[in-house]
């Protein structure tokens, strides 16, 4: 028997490879079937080119668990080691410059991935000790036995085995008993290994058999060498890429279509990327992108990786220049994915714009499925935004599509403002906005269904780029006002607006920490007597802040609704000549009042002009404080007079819940009061 001590100067090596290696313990089984997969594949390799006499029929690779024994066993067939081989690849090469790397890499262990043949030693996170047992495809090679208990001394001696090829034989310490569980294995083998281009058998198949399972002689193997994204496109059905998305979402629902990427310059990239069906919003799903290197399984979290975006695709990504490393901060800074990252993004956009050329009808009847994600992409890569422009759709209420180009030429003519900027209108409900979409459209204006959460920042994105331009939903303003041609003459005084707007403004709710502003416009005889608006701006800050989460000086404001009263309706002068009726004499004394007090106030005013507050007389200065406090009482007097009106005045309560009820603002109490006023009022 020969015995060594491992080339490292440290005892500190295998605490760090148990501790610190990988951010995941279960990785060890994929670091040790994919060795064993590499050799199977090295041994076949050399027997195509006939270099060795040993045979690769019935090629596989097993994994043994014995939970008597308490170990792992990964078993190959492949290229085998000499006790020379294990000396210079197990105990030298995998530990060269290891003082270095345990001097820089301590705090960030898994950068050492990929860059020291450490993944056999990966076997030492779950293992008390660690057995090879191999023999070499070299004719005459003597099978031999290394062992390690975890220390840097090691133990090799001659040993048996039947054929060519390595059996790597984990002892499992009592911390990672987990291991020795069969369904454990099968569940890690599944995520790491169903896709390696080897046979990879664990167990034997099961059957129903008599009313309970029973093992048959079959083996079970787990995973599929030849996956539909090795193959070339040409070989492939639309079914067998269907089969395969189901193979890798078993319950998810159809996708759209889908991208197979097949690229060998400047880098290699295989994989098959599927548009899912993402609806009305983003579902955030962190693990539907499968990273793989050479069909070993690498990570499903591939945010960073690749485009913020395209974390919303399903599908498999594969590329031997894709290291393979469970530490996704080295990833991101590599150069090649950087490069994958950025040809998968072009290859997204050129299949999205040859689907519009090709079948526009077709890409019209998924683009609501779709349009989340094209939105999505255009927020957040530039790149994807200018290449997008070319196949981006706006949706109107006729449900009829269009690119930016067309509908840009359709509404032109019609709605450009006097500021020559040309309005979108949009809904973002078209039930709940049904009304004021029906007065735009009435107007001749054309509207655009704009639904969707990313609704919001998308529009501020196109204003900023397109400064000529303004998107307005329709519930912003009264029709006057969404695409201002010319200013129209109100027929009702300022004078008499005041008057009424303490009238309107009592039998606004106090409920929801809503604030109504009372305004006037002449919305003509036919429009609504009350017409309830959102002012653009404030809603869309308030859209951005619940959106993003960090706009909350504007996300937490309470919301502030305009209630527009249409100063030409019949009912409308119908209040006013009531107030005149009812309230007339008493506001004409008031008035008067008001008007002596003020003048007296202007006259004192005026006799200040030049003097500095010094020279003013105090008499001066306690009288114009006593008309300032009158004054004040006596406004407060006449809106209070005006609210108490408003408020027995049944009509001006029914005209502003007609227009919360237009709204779907009103509700409970306030409906079924609103039910019985219209009954007593029809009577």
């Amino acid at each position: 028997m020969q015995k060594g001590k491992i080339g490292v100067s440290s005892d500190n090596l295998f605490p760090i490879i148990k501790k610190f290696l990988y951010s995941d313990h279960d990785i060890f089984l994929r670091e040790i079937v994919s060795n064993a997969v590499d050799a199977t594949q090295k041994l076949k390799t050399l027997v195509g080119r006939g270099e060795t006499s040993a045979s690769t029929e019935n090629a596989k690779v097993r994994v043994i668990l014995d939970e008597d024994q308490k170990t792992i066993t990964v078993s190959d067939n492949g290229i085998g080691m000499t006790a020379d081989e294990i000396e210079k690849y197990i105990n030298q090469i995998a530990f060269s410059g290891a003082n270095e790397f345990l001097e820089k890499y301590e705090n960030d262990a898994n950068a050492i991935i990929g860059h020291f043949g450490l993944g056999f030693y990966s076997s030492f996170m779950i293992s008390s000790k660690v057995e090879i047992v191999t023999k070499s495809h070299k004719d005459g090679a003597q099978a031999v036995k290394w062992s390690c208990d975890g220390s840097p001394e090691y133990s090799i001696e001659d040993a048996e085995r039947d054929g060519v090829g390595t059996d790597i034989i984990m002892h499992v310490n009592e911390d990672s008993a987990e291991f020795l569980d069969k369904g454990r294995i099968a569940e890690i083998l599944n995520k790491y290994c169903k896709f390696l281009p080897v046979p990879v058998v664990f167990g034997k198949e099961s059957e129903w058999k008599d009313g309970q399972e029973v093992e048959t002689e079959k083996d079970n193997q787990i995973n599929d060498p030849n996956p539909a994204w090795t193959k070339a496109p040409v070989d492939l059905k639309d079914e067998d890429y269907a089969e395969f998305y189901r193979k890798l979402y078993p319950m998810s629902e159809e996708p759209l279509f889908n991208i197979h990427l097949n690229v060998d310059y400047p880098f290699n990239l295989t994989g098959i990327l599927y548009f899912p069906k993402l609806k009305n919003s983003i579902e955030v799903q962190k693990n539907k992108i499968q990273l793989y290197s050479n069909q070993v399984f690498v990570t499903d979290s591939v945010e960073g990786i690749v485009p913020e975006f395209l974390t919303l695709l399903h599908g498999v990504i594969d590329s031997p220049d894709i290291p393979l490393n469970v530490s996704r901060s080295y990833l991101q800074s590599d150069s090649n994915v950087k490069k994958i990252s950025s040809h998968i993004t072009k290859k997204v956009a050129d299949r999205l714009n040859q689907l519009f050329k090709d079948s526009r009808e077709d890409f019209e009847k998924k683009w609501d499925d779709l349009k989340i994600f094209i939105e999505y992409g255009m927020l957040t890569d530039e790149k994807f935004a200018e290449r997008a422009m070319n196949f981006f759709l706006f949706k109107n209420t006729d449900g009829k599509y269009f690119t930016f180009e067309e509908y840009e030429t359709l509404i032109k003519d019609n709605q450009t403002n006097k500021e020559n900027n040309l309005v979108y209108l949009y809904t973002s409900n078209l039930d709940e906005q049904y009304s004021f979409v029906q007065t735009a459209k009435d107007k001749g204006y054309d509207v655009l269904i704009l639904d969707d959460v990313l609704a919001t920042p998308l529009l501020n994105k196109f204003e900023q780029k397109h400064t000529d331009k303004r998107f307005v939903r329709v519930d912003s303003d009264v029709i006057e006002n969404l695409i201002q041609k010319e200013e129209e003459q109100d027929e009702m005084s300022w004078e008499e607006k005041d008057e009424l707007s303490p009238v309107f403004q009592a039998v606004c709710p106090d409920t929801n920490g809503i604030n109504y502003i009372v305004d006037f416009k002449n919305l003509g005889e036919n429009g609504q007597p009350i017409v309830i608006t959102r002012n653009e701006f404030m809603r869309r800050m308030k859209d951005m802040g619940q959106l993003q989460g960090g706009m909350n000086m504007y996300g937490d404001l309470p919301d502030s609704l305009n209630m527009v009263v249409n100063t030409a309706h019949p009912l409308v002068k119908k209040v006013l000549e009531d107030k005149d009726q009812k309230l007339g004499d008493a506001l004409t004394t008031i008035k008067t009042d008001l008007d002596a007090q003020k003048q007296e106030r202007e006259a004192l005013e005026k006799a200040k002009e030049g003097k500095k507050e010094e020279e003013v007389p105090a008499a001066d200065k306690e009288k114009l404080e006593d008309l300032g406090k009158t004054i004040a009482e006596l406004e407060q007097q006449k809106r209070e007079r005006l609210g108490e009106f408003g408020k027995e005045n049944k009509l001006t309560k029914q005209l502003v819940d007609l227009a919360l009820l237009a709204n779907g603002m009103l509700k409970g109490e306030a409906l079924d009061k609103f039910v019985r006023r219209s009954v007593d009022l029809i009577k």
